[in-house]
C-alpha cells in the first residue's frame, strides 16, 4: 500500500515537472518565433520600403509578411532567396505578397 501510494505521488510530480517545462517552451517560442529571434519588423521594413512610390502600401505589406515569417530580405528590391518564406507569400491572384 504504501509503495503504491509514494508511486502515484512521484508519478504526479512527474506529470506536474513535464508540464512546467513544455509551458516554458512554449513561452520562448513565443518570444523567439517559429523561424528564430524575433527581429524589429517596423524598422526592416523601414529600410525595404524606403524608395517605394507607394510607402504606405509598401509597409503595409511588408509587416505582414515580415510578422509571418520573422524576416525581411535585404535591400530595397530583390534577394528574395535570402529569406524563402518572404517570397513563397502570394496574394489569391497570384502574384508575391510581399514587397
Amino acid at each position: 500500500m504504501a509503495i503504491s501510494k509514494a508511486f502515484i505521488a512521484s508519478l504526479l510530480i512527474s506529470l506536474l515537472v513535464l508540464q512546467l517545462v513544455e509551458a516554458d517552451v512554449e513561452v520562448s517560442n513565443k518570444k523567439n518565433g517559429p523561424y528564430g529571434p524575433k527581429i524589429d519588423c517596423g524598422t526592416a521594413c523601414i529600410a525595404r520600403c524606403r524608395l517605394s512610390s507607394r510607402p504606405n502600401l509598401c509597409h503595409r505589406a511588408c509587416g505582414t509578411c515580415c510578422t509571418t515569417c520573422n524576416c525581411v530580405p535585404p535591400g530595397t528590391y530583390g534577394n528574395y532567396d535570402k529569406c524563402k518564406c518572404y517570397a513563397g507569400l502570394t496574394t489569391h491572384g497570384g502574384r508575391r505578397k510581399c514587397p
